[in-house]
């Protein structure tokens, strides 16, 4: 579990918010919790795709998703969205989803597919029972344009100070990420490159919360930073 153990994930409700890899992140650590042992969902409180491999509920019942976890240990649930084939929050409350499952991994943020993002007085949705909130950033973002990399441009480059055909360095998404202050953890996704684990290095650096760096879709997670 070294991705689980290297972030620190804990039993209970997770919520995983920021851009440029959440999917793959939710995937990774339940895929990693239930090689061990665990009981796992996978759900959100937005929208996303059900996830490729993973036994899709749809508004079950507590027995029907008992049953589910117990033979297969994750499984993801949700409600359809209407017929685009995304799933959005189940009908089961995330304390009760918690109370049938070790661990309950959401997805409570939108970005539009893009590796950076500011958020609005409205986002992120995370859940009440969250015990710990984990926030991605898309390095593939840093030294393109606000206006190019960041979902929310406009509210990203006001927060930062500048405007959005400003290149997006270490320093400035540093300070986007201290002045929302919505994470208890940072990971810095997409480092595919020596260059881009030294701009998370240089970017985690200016953060008051532990950060980690990763190459997820390779497997790769580096050494957590406290």
């Amino acid at each position: 579990m070294a991705m689980a153990e290297g972030m620190a994930i804990r039993p209970g409700v997770t919520a995983v918010i920021g851009s440029g890899g959440k999917t793959t992140l939710l995937r990774t650590l339940g895929s990693e919790l239930a090689a061990a042992g665990h009981r796992v969902v996978l759900t959100t409180t937005t929208k996303i795709f059900p996830f490729s491999g993973v036994e899709t509920l749809t508004e079950p019942t507590e027995s029907a998703l008992s049953d589910a976890l117990a033979e297969r240990k994750l499984v993801c649930v949700g409600s359809p969205f209407g017929d685009t084939g995304k799933l959005t929050a189940p009908k089961l409350s995330m304390a009760r989803l918690a109370r049938l499952a070790d661990y309950v991994l959401v997805e409570a943020d939108g970005s539009a597919g893009l590796p950076l993002k500011a958020h609005e007085s409205h986002e992120p949705v995370i859940p009440v029972e969250a015990g710990q909130t984990i926030c991605v950033v898309g390095l593939s973002g840093f030294g393109r344009t606000i206006r190019e990399a960041a979902h929310r441009s406009d509210r990203f480059a006001e927060l930062a100070g500048v405007t959005v055909d400003t290149p997006a360095t270490p320093e400035l998404v540093a300070w986007v990420l201290r002045a929302e202050s919505l994470a208890d953890r940072y990971v810095f996704n997409q480092a595919d490159a020596v260059e881009q684990w030294e701009w998370a290095r240089r970017c985690g650096a200016l953060l008051d919360r532990p950060f980690t760096a990763a190459a997820l879709r390779k497997g790769v997670c580096g050494t957590c930073v406290l």
